[in-house]
């Protein structure tokens, strides 16, 4: 005949705290039995496998005896077989927290669950819980058994000496105790706390126990599954310790991603001048003074020779620069948010990388070179001075910006006179510059904004310090005309994959090609 429980019941099992780890700030032990009765003042309960249902993410709380006001941990994982649930908690780094891990060892070693019976079935005199709902976990004084003790402490700061094995058998009967109460209406669901002190007190030292490998372990596992005592003290040992068995330690991942292969910065763009790409097609013109009025001495009387103001177009052709990735639904889904953003970030970095390399190849192409100079401060002095001049010449306009390689930032930094430095110092005999090893900006002598760009150097190796790895340059000289924004489209395949498309668009115009000047060694 199928029934309710109507009361509360507070049932006392015989099992207890199996370990307790104080470096881990864990406790564990089985929390559940299948099968056994618990004799009680109003009848015998059991509860049947697989009659409890939880949650192992972190809802279950670890409590004192009980009080809701006093939570110590939460639980970590659980697992179950045919004797019943086993369940670790992470304690909190609390004072009641550090006390538990303490008593768990000998003083409060029981454990006990509060659960909510939902079905149940009375047969021959014994109800039989079928569906119930763990609300609730708590360390509790052992009440059943004085044999009732921790298993296994494995948290020990000294090596204890080896002492002897020793097993009390339980007493037949489970001490059980019932919380009356006054008969009231029939509801869907009643609460059932059951305590559960230990049976089999151990006390055993790492040296002893024979797990040293997968193998052992293995080995003892099955004999554990067919009763050995023995072995399965042993393989409960080595579940708490990760040098007797390493292969069951999983090895964390963090969510920080490392990114030291690309990074946003555009040293040789930043040097030009920006404008907005604005309006339609892939080319646009702009007007450029070919020929300029004459004005010179003329003699009273004498004819005045004919000039005028004309003009010729400049086309610039906008380029397109794309990039694509490929993903699939599962990563999207199932990854950590990070994925997502990495994947955003390196292709906003290769974007980058590919604009500044464009916009260098194409200076380089157009500029001049100036009169081969010593990799020296004296050399790079004469340089500047000379770039400067030859910008000036030909664009009638004053250099304001060197753009160089990581190789001759390096350089940079390292020059001195007379031993002290020149570009870092800020005494007034020394101060012909300021640049740091921890800034891509500064600003040197004679007077030039410096930037640091990783697409120039002979043939591309970023830390040259041959040609092409320096540039002074008049910024109205050359103008970097890109879109107000990156675009993004995305397309999901029939067989999952996404496909995604990063992409813009850009052009350089070299106004005056001359206002840029490059160096020779």
């Amino acid at each position: 005949m199928e029934q309710q429980v109507k009361q509360p019941l507070h049932l006392t099992f015989n099992t207890s705290v199996e370990a307790a780890d104080a470096d881990r700030r864990i406790i564990a032990g089985k929390i559940v039995p299948f099968g056994e009765i618990g004799n009680t003042s109003s009848g015998r309960v059991v509860f049947e496998r697989g009659s409890i249902s939880y949650n192992t993410g972190g809802k279950i709380k670890l409590l004192l005896e009980h009080n809701a006001k006093d939570p110590i941990g939460v639980m970590q994982s659980a697992s179950e077989d045919t004797s019943g649930i086993y369940a670790s908690f992470k304690i909190a780094a609390t004072t009641k927290g550090n006390d538990a891990l303490i008593e768990a060892a000998e003083l409060r070693d029981g454990l006990s669950v509060g659960v909510m019976v939902d079905e149940s079935e009375e047969r021959d005199d014994i109800l039989y819980v079928t569906s119930a709902t763990l609300k609730e976990v708590s360390l509790v004084q052992a009440a059943a058994f004085e044999s009732a003790a921790v298993q296994s402490v494995a948290a020990s700061e000294v090596e204890p000496e080896p002492v002897e094995e020793t097993q009390t058998q339980p007493t037949d009967e489970s001490e059980a105790s019932v919380d009356n109460a006054t008969p009231a209406a029939e509801v869907e669901a009643q609460k059932v706390e059951a305590s559960q002190p230990t049976y089999t007190p151990v006390a055993h030292t790492s040296v002893r126990n024979p797990i040293q490998n997968k193998v052992d372990y293995l080995q003892h596992t099955i004999l554990a599954a067919m009763g050995n005592d023995d072995s399965r003290q042993y393989v409960t040992a080595a579940d708490n310790t990760t040098t007797t068995a390493p292969g069951m330690v999983p090895t964390p991942q963090s969510t920080t991603i490392i990114n030291a292969l690309a990074n946003a910065d555009r040293g040789m763009i930043e040097a030009l001048s920006r404008e907005t790409l604005v309006g339609e097609g892939m080319t646009f013109e702009l007007p450029k003074v070919s020929a300029v009025p004459v004005v010179t001495n003329i003699a009273e009387n004498a004819a005045i020779t004919e000039s005028s103001l004309s003009a010729s177009y400049l086309s610039v052709p906008v380029q397109s620069f794309k990039g694509r990735a490929i993903t699939t639904i599962e990563l999207i889904d199932r990854s950590n948010p990070n994925y997502m953003a990495a994947l955003m970030q390196n292709l906003e970095f290769a974007y980058a990388k590919v604009t500044d390399e464009f916009a260098t190849g194409t200076i380089a192409a157009a500029g001049q070179q100036g009169a081969v100079q010593a990799n020296t401060s004296t050399g790079f002095l004469a340089y500047g001075a000379a770039a400067a001049a030859a910008v000036y010449s030909s664009s009638l306009g004053f250099a304001q910006n060197l753009v160089v390689s990581p190789g001759q930032w390096s350089n940079l930094m390292g020059y001195n006179d007379n031993g002290r430095p020149i570009y870092t110092a800020g005494q007034p005999q020394n101060s012909g510059g300021a640049i740091t090893a921890q800034s891509l900006r500064g600003f040197v002598a004679p007077g030039l904004n410096l930037y640091v760009s990783r697409s120039i150097g002979n043939a591309g190796a970023t830390t040259s310090t041959g040609d092409f790895s320096m540039v002074v340059i008049n910024p109205e000289a050359w103008t970097w005309y890109e879109s107000s924004r990156f675009q993004l489209r995305t397309a999901i395949q029939s067989d999952g994959t996404i496909d995604l498309l990063y992409y813009g668009y850009a052009a350089i115009a070299p106004k005056i090609p001359f206002g840029a000047c490059w160096n020779q060694t």
